[in-house]
């Protein structure tokens, strides 16, 4: 077993079958991989340490109470649009349920924030009056356009 690097392990305790949502996150994230699967006696999956984007992760099952809340999201970073939609139309795919704002619930209810890399300099430039054209065209968006900020910001 690979051992943590992180100071901190973020655990999600998820209501479904973790293997098949485990694989459905490593076939989404290129670069993700299954670090160690920890088996029960009988055989049955326990819990599964996961990496996405160089992030740890450890999953557990059987979470009686139903789904994981919004209390705690994961933001992924999109360097560009087509990133954007591949997080995007991936993670809601299959039952999951768009949000707003850019944020959206997958069908394991692990709730995600996809969002352009440019959006936070975009918010903080100096026409503020723009920075908050862009803001609010955000705030009546589900998945985030890049074009359709930008050309807020600029007042079109």
């Amino acid at each position: 077993m690979s051992v943590n690097t992180s100071p901190i392990l973020p655990c999600l305790w998820l209501p479904a079958n973790i293997e098949e949502a485990i694989a459905f996150y490593v076939r989404l994230f290129e670069d993700a991989e299954v670090r160690h699967v920890q088996k029960m006696p009988d055989g049955s999956v326990l819990a599964i340490r996961f990496r996405v984007r160089n992030q740890e992760f450890l999953a557990l099952g059987g979470r009686p109470d139903g789904a994981p809340t919004d209390v705690v999201s994961f933001q992924i970073d999109c360097a560009d649009q087509a990133e954007v939609d591949h997080f995007w139309d991936g993670l809601v795919a299959g039952g999951g349920k768009e949000i707003m704002c850019g944020w959206l619930r997958d069908r394991f209810g692990v709730t995600w924030q996809v969002v352009p890399s440019m959006m936070p300099g975009l918010l903080s430039r100096p026409d503020q009056a723009g920075a908050q054209r862009a803001f609010q065209a955000m705030m009546k968006m589900k998945k985030l356009v890049i074009a359709d900020l930008e050309a807020a910001y600029r007042g079109e």
